[in-house]
């Protein structure tokens, strides 16, 4: 069983900055491909970012391209979200999930989610 505790959300302003990191726990961290998914309110949860284990291979949501930068740390066990020029449209709650072997691109798919953090930007 692996536990994800995510951190470091929080209100910023439009075209504000703001780092979300997620602690893995419970597994072998070096196994998982890991991702951020988002939910907005009345929405259902998207897709944001994607790193392969070795941290080699990322893809992003379109929106959030060149503004968000997902990375990893295997040696603390940590996947981060560095989110920068955010918009009104990027508040949502954030979740951090090991992705499944047999993702399929952009698919809402975890096989392990954290609680969620809240990000909430103000225009």
């Amino acid at each position: 069983q692996v536990q994800l505790v995510e951190s470091g959300g929080g209100l910023a302003q439009a075209g504000g900055s703001l780092r979300l990191s997620c602690a893995a726990s419970g597994g072998t961290f070096t196994m998982y491909d890991m991702g951020w998914f988002r939910q907005a309110p009345g929405k259902e949860r998207k897709f944001v970012a994607r790193i392969s284990w070795s941290g080699r291979v990322v893809s992003y949501v379109e929106s959030v391209k060149g503004r968000f930068t997902i990375s990893r740390d295997n040696a603390k066990n940590t996947v981060y979200l560095q989110m920068n020029n955010l918009k009104p449209e990027d508040t949502a709650v954030y979740y951090c999930a090991v992705i499944p072997k047999d993702w399929g691109a952009g698919e809402a798919a975890a096989d392990y989610w954290g609680q969620g953090t809240q990000v909430t930007v103000s225009s």
